[in-house]
């Protein structure tokens, strides 16, 4: 006997001393490498025969128990090792796989025989020849690779192998070998499978098997993470056969399953979809899957969109959905916190709020906001705000609650409005929820640290406020956050990566049309007038704390010393009354003087009343019951828009009363009647102006008498008008409807959400849902719901109120009377016609702007704001309460210059990043289907490869698709994907998305991959015939090279070239740190 330990003695030589021609070999071990067949080959090729049993069951059904086993070696990497183990990384990265294991497929097909062990007993491995001359036995032998062999270095800290020359050691080792051999009990034959995988190596592969195999690997502990299936949709409940998961597109039904686990295994989702692409239909799906496992559902959205979500469980004709027979509740964002009173058929002092196992919440960028507990200013007691008595009430109580939210919008300007919305999700078990993420920042910590980031970003230099560089700022954990709990496609993402047969289609958005109308034929009064007088107004009626006295300043400041101080609320009114003005001015002249009219008069009545305690102070008369309570400077309605009316709820507070003789009445009158002086010019200037000489109302006559004369689409005269202002709204409709109807016979229709709507068709019951129903009859099946009234409404005009949930996708035309400052808005308007599946072939977007240009209009702008720039003002001190400050202004102004030329997307306004960005989930769907027909994919070797078309998105190059091996590498922090990479490097060496860019290149994978199930055979053609197949990869060595450095930052290139060269490499005694810590795991040419 003698030692075989691969350092003084080499198993490799010892066996090629001994294999002679006409040699018997028999091994057992558990596994077999090509590459140490490619070792030996030159002794095996004139053996007799070569007999292998798998010591542990190899490509066979069953698998050993891990308990079972001292030293366990997982089936998976058992039987991926045929085509190199997980110690042969660099001989596999050497890409000549393909020619060994053809040649080594030959040697088997006529050499060797290969079976495995079927049982759950171990079996321990040796190796025994038989020559005509002699016999040899080697034991104990792990694996027939060459690590064994003693040609690469493995994990064992060192390798003790006995070998044994005598006949009597050969005679048991031989015998127990034909046993086990000969027992069909024992072993099974596995040649043919061993063949079929080795096949898969030198076969051309299909470009789309490629695109799942990179999946399997980024992916499988996705699989085997919910491998029992308690996370994925339970199919057994049947809600694939029911009416509204038929209903769904492919893109809806990825949405839905993903919701479905995410929901599972967190406990909350935020489906983020852009405008248009159907959230309800999805979020439906969900509420009938949970419904089909008898679970509670509540819908909480806002008022005006309850019609749409009662109709869908409603037992009504037009009810598309009747035979799914949903049932869950309907009530309204305002009814959270309410004790009392009815809502939706509900009896508020009744409802059970803590029943429900899941909650819709439409629109939940509402509870982006969060907050605190806010003081009655009656009582002096803390109550909670709407979002706490949502999280602690309802979510909280009873049954574990799941949250679905549902917003195109779900972030404004800060990351916490999303960190708000998730907290309704993991409420009070932020740990548990910490714990699932495998994150290391807490949530709190994670956002608030990411939010620092972007504003630092944002900071810089135009040229270096790229995506890429905010992305490489940001943790991953924020990634694997987004990842998990969102799902967020854009239109664009939709178009590009699913099937338009699938689809079916958008509408072609015609280039949108501007008008700029003046105010004055005769240019007596422009814009540029008018911000000059309001430039100059003061508005301090609304900030009478400005003028209390310094020695009465700490009795008023201990009166509003919790919550938002007295004197923040103030400066939050006049704010948003002096943006209201603006606003109001670009809306219409007839707002802009009802306006102004109100302002007026509120500073004429303050000031009577000061001048009237100044009046009886110079006259001594009794004067301390004199008060000025706040309820009179905030008591006029000023129309504000949606968004301002929610600031303005926030800052006007309750009741809270001056004492006169606390405040510095001459001062204040004094600027009060400068401010009125002012007001009283400008409303001289506008006296001369009214309907028909409103040039920008006329201009909208002439606009809507081309498009009826010229349709868009053949016999659609729909046009869908709005304006921020229900002043604007109503003025249009009584300028607007006897024109229509007297010049066109056409019907015109109102919605502002504030009173009854209005419309010309005769006798019709004008409530919001019949006012839509008749402007949109298709979409919304007037047919069903209004048989008997055959008039439909032609022309809509009507305020942010329908700009939200609402498909109106009959109308081809949308106009904008009015730019609102949230350019958000105007997608979100555009969105109620620029839906999926639309009739309509063209569709059209008409902006009205003031008459200047638009940089001149931007710095006027500013300017008026500037006059009065509001402090940050809130309970802590910390954030502003309007977002409207100078670089808001700034920010949005160029938002606004993107829509100036073109009809944009929601994704097209960030600034940055958008959460669509990030979400891998529809890959994880991709392998979830692909699975269930193709569930081998664990014994598919590394190292694959396939060749695919480039196109104008993806540029000629390589994916590359690698694996970090060793713990001494530093994960990246931006590596969503850790330890895989993606880099995606073009012909010319330049990196075309890089790993911190994950989604990205997949959707270029998934892209460039889609129904190519086959190989390309030209495109392989061409490649072997470049590569002299697979022996000259210069090239593509070359990329690699290029996307290591770009993970490592390694700027040498020479040690990467061997990875494609056959025979003696540098690289393979490089010291090059990091480099050989990369497995090759496939990767797609583009050509």
């Amino acid at each position: 006997m003698s030692l075989i330990d691969n350092i003084n003695k080499i198993l490799k030589d010892d066996l090629m001393s001994e294999i002679k021609k006409g040699s018997e070999i028999s091994v057992v071990a558990s596994c077999f490498s090509i590459y140490a067949f490619q070792e030996l080959k030159q002794s095996l090729k004139d053996i007799k025969s070569f007999k292998f049993i798998y010591s542990s069951p190899t490509f066979t059904e069953s698998e050993v128990p891990k308990e079972c086993r001292e030293f366990y070696i997982p089936k998976q990497d058992r039987e991926s090792s045929l085509c190199g183990s997980s110690f042969e990384i660099r001989l596999k990265n050497e890409l000549t796989q393909k020619a060994i294991s053809e040649e080594c497929s030959k040697w088997i097909e006529r050499k060797a025989s290969f079976k495995s062990n079927n049982t759950s007993s171990g079996m321990q491995g040796f190796i025994v020849i038989k020559n005509n001359d002699n016999t040899v036995s080697y034991t104990p032998i792990s694996g027939f690779t060459t690590t064994e062999l003693g040609c690469r270095k493995g994990k064992d800290s060192y390798t003790f192998i006995n070998k044994y020359d005598g006949e009597a050691e050969f005679n048991t080792f031989n015998s127990v070998f034909n046993s086990l051999w000969n027992s069909q009990d024992k072993v099974v034959d596995v040649k043919d499978k061993v063949l079929e995988s080795i096949k898969v190596a030198y076969t051309d592969q299909s470009p789309e098997f490629i695109y799942f195999f990179a999946l399997y690997n980024l992916f499988k502990d996705y699989l085997e993470d919910n491998a029992n299936g308690d996370n994925f949709a339970n199919e057994s409940t049947g809600f694939k056969n029911s009416n509204v998961w038929n209903k769904l597109y492919s893109f809806q039904k990825d949405a839905s399953l993903g919701i479905i686990h995410k929901l599972e295994k967190y406990n909350g989702c935020i489906l983020a979809d852009s405008v248009g692409l159907g959230k309800t239909f999805t979020a439906l799906s969900v509420i009938k899957y949970y419904e089909s496992r008898n679970r509670n559902v509540l819908v909480l959205c806002p008022k005006k969109l309850a019609d749409n979500w009662n109709t869908y469980r409603g037992n009504y004709k037009n009810n598309p959905l009747l035979k799914d027979r949903l049932r869950y509740d309907v009530l309204f964002h305002t009814d959270v916190g309410r004790t009392k009173g009815f809502s939706n058929g509900f009896d508020l002092s009744k409802l059970n709020w803590e029943n429900y196992d899941l909650i819709v919440i439409d629109e939940s960028h509402n509870f982006r906001n969060g907050g605190t507990a806010y003081v009655d200013d009656d009582t002096g007691e803390e109550k909670l705000n709407r979002y706490q008595t949502l999280l602690s009430n309802v979510i909280q109580k009873g049954v574990k609650t799941k949250v679905l939210m549902l917003s195109a919008t779900p972030v404004n300007n800060r990351f916490n409005d999303l960190k708000n919305q998730l907290a309704l999700a993991y409420f009070d078990s932020k740990d548990e929820f910490e714990q699932k993420l495998k994150i290391d920042l807490s949530i709190d910590d994670l956002f608030k640290q990411a939010q620092l980031q972007y504003n630092n970003w944002s900071k810089l230099p135009a040229n270096e406020r790229t995506s890429s560089n905010l992305l490489k700022r940001l943790n991953i954990d924020l990634f694997r956050v987004l990842d998990s709990v969102t799902i967020a496609r854009s239109r664009k993402h939709i178009r590009k990566y699913y099937s338009s047969e699938d689809l079916g289609k958008f509408p072609e958005r015609v280039h949108p049309l501007s008008f700029s109308p003046k105010l004055t034929s005769d240019d007596s009064l422009t814009y540029e007038d008018i911000y000059d007088y309001l430039s100059m107004l003061n508005l301090e009626v609304y900030i009478p704390s400005a003028f209390v006295l310094p020695s009465r300043r700490d009795f008023y400041e201990n009166k509003s010393k919790k919550g938002l101080s007295h004197q923040g609320r103030e400066l939050g009114i006049r704010k948003l009354m002096q943006v209201n003005l603006l606003k109001r001015l670009e809306s219409s002249i007839s707002s802009f003087n009802l306006t102004l009219d109100k302002v007026y008069e509120q500073i004429d009545c303050t000031l009577l009343m000061v001048e009237s305690f100044l009046s009886k102070l110079s006259s001594n008369k009794a004067v301390s019951d004199l008060s000025l309570n706040e309820d009179d400077l905030g008591s006029y309605n000023y129309d504000l828009d949606e968004e301002d009316s929610e600031s303005y709820e926030i800052t006007k507070g309750k009741k809270f009363s001056y004492q006169l003789s606390d405040l510095d009445c001459l001062t204040w009158a004094r600027r009060l009647s400068e401010d009125l002086a002012i007001l009283k010019a400008l409303k001289n200037k506008l006296n001369s102006l009214d309907s028909k000489s409103d040039l920008k109302l006329q201009c909208l006559k002439e606009f809507i008498s081309h498009k009826i004369n010229n349709n868009l689409n053949p016999g659609n005269n729909k046009i869908l008008i709005f304006t921020a202002f229900a002043d604007t709204a109503n003025y249009l409709y009584d300028e607007i409807s006897s024109y229509v109807k007297d010049n066109f016979g056409l019907n015109v229709g109102l919605i502002t959400g504030s009173v009854e709507g209005k419309s010309t068709v005769k006798g019709l019951k004008c409530d919001f849902n019949t006012v839509l129903t008749c402007f949109s009859p298709i979409s919304k099946e007037k047919n069903k719901l209004l048989p008997d009234n055959h008039e439909d409404i032609d022309i809509l005009i009507g305020t942010d109120c329908i700009s939200e949930g609402q498909n109106l996708q009959d109308c081809d035309c949308v106009v904008n009377y009015d730019i609102h400052w949230n350019p958000v808005r105007i997608i979100q308007r555009f969105g109620r016609v620029d839906r999926l599946g639309s009739k309509n072939e063209k569709i059209e977007l008409v902006n009205f702007w003031p008459n200047m240009k638009l940089d001149e209009y931007i710095k006027l702008k500013n300017r008026v704001c500037s006059r009065m720039t509001m402090t940050a003002i809130t309970s802590t001190g910390d954030d502003p309460i309007n977002a409207e400050d100078d670089g808001d202004l700034e920010y949005r102004s160029a938002q606004l210059k993107k829509l100036k030329n073109e009809v944009v997307d929601l994704e097209d306004m960030e600034d940055g990043i958008s959460i669509t960005d990030l979400g891998l989930n529809d890959f994880r769907l991709d392998l979830l289907e692909f699975i269930k027909t193709h569930p081998n994919l664990d014994r598919t070797p590394l190292g694959l490869s396939a060749v695919t078309s480039s196109n104008s998105d993806c540029p000629k190059g390589v994916i590359f698709v690698l694996k970090n091996t060793s713990n001494e590498i530093k994960q990246k922090k931006s590596n969503q994907l850790y330890p895989y990479y993606l880099v995606y490097v073009a012909e010319d060496g330049t990196i075309v998305n890089d790993y911190e860019n994950p989604k990205a290149i997949l959707d270029s994978f998934r892209m460039l991959c889609k129904d190519k199930s086959d190989p390309i055979d030209a495109l392989c053609n061409q490649f072997d015939k470049e590569t002299s197949f697979g022996k000259n990869m210069k090239q593509y060595s070359n990329l690699l090279s290029k996307s290591i450095e770009n993970i490592l930052d390694v700027k040498s290139t020479s040690e990467v070239d061997s990875f494609f060269e056959i025979g003696p490499t540098s690289a393979l005694s490089s010291n090059i740190k990091g480099l050989d810590d990369f497995e090759l795991v496939c990767f797609l040419v583009v050509k």
